[in-house]
């Protein structure tokens, strides 16, 4: 099994850190992993891309990808041609209201995720991209939960290490969105 993963959104949502913790949950349940970074300089709402490759052997697609498996579009900007490159029959999880998930192709599996509302809602208004992250692993399952929270601990910076706990109960609440709609 191998599968692609296309993230896209704006700097500042967390589209680094949510790839990166994918990646590292994949690793350290003993599967291979790769990932690519795209994003502007600016700090805050400059494009932000990251393309990620979860394997049970050794990888033959690299994190550049022609196309792919799955998408999270956290933002409708900076978009332009993802959704071509997604094949047919894939997951798509859009960040709604943000993103209009009836805008994409039919022959796509989209799931709508308020993850600004979910974050919020468990008191952790800065993790939108780890509610999309804990909505889409739970429509995948390509890692175990537990394994998402321990990498999302692990890559936070000494300076941020407070946010470790909202950011799991987002991981949580992402999942909880979809769970009751898929």
């Amino acid at each position: 099994m191998e599968r692609e993963l296309m993230v896209t959104g704006v700097g500042g949502q967390g589209i680094q850190l949510l790839a990166k913790t994918l990646a590292l949950a994949a690793t350290r349940e003993g599967r291979y992993a790769m990932l690519a970074a795209d994003y502007g300089g600016e700090m805050r709402g400059g494009p932000s891309k990251a393309g990620v490759v979860i394997g049970d052997a050794p990888l033959k697609a690299l994190p550049i990808l022609p196309s792919a498996w799955s998408a999270i579009f956290a933002h409708h900007r900076f978009t332009e041609g993802v959704e071509d490159r997604i094949r047919p029959g894939g997951i798509v999880v859009a960040n709604t209201p943000l993103v209009d998930p009836s805008t994409f192709r039919p022959d796509l599996r989209v799931f709508a995720v308020d993850a600004m509302g979910a974050a919020r809602s468990v008191e952790a208004p800065q993790a939108s991209g780890f509610v999309l992250l804990g909505a889409y692993n739970a429509l995948t399952q390509l890692v175990r939960p537990a394994s998402l929270a321990a990498a999302m601990e692990e890559l936070l910076p000494p300076y941020r290490r407070q946010h470790a706990p909202a950011n799991a109960r987002a991981l949580e609440a992402g999942a909880a969105t979809v769970e009751v709609s898929a």
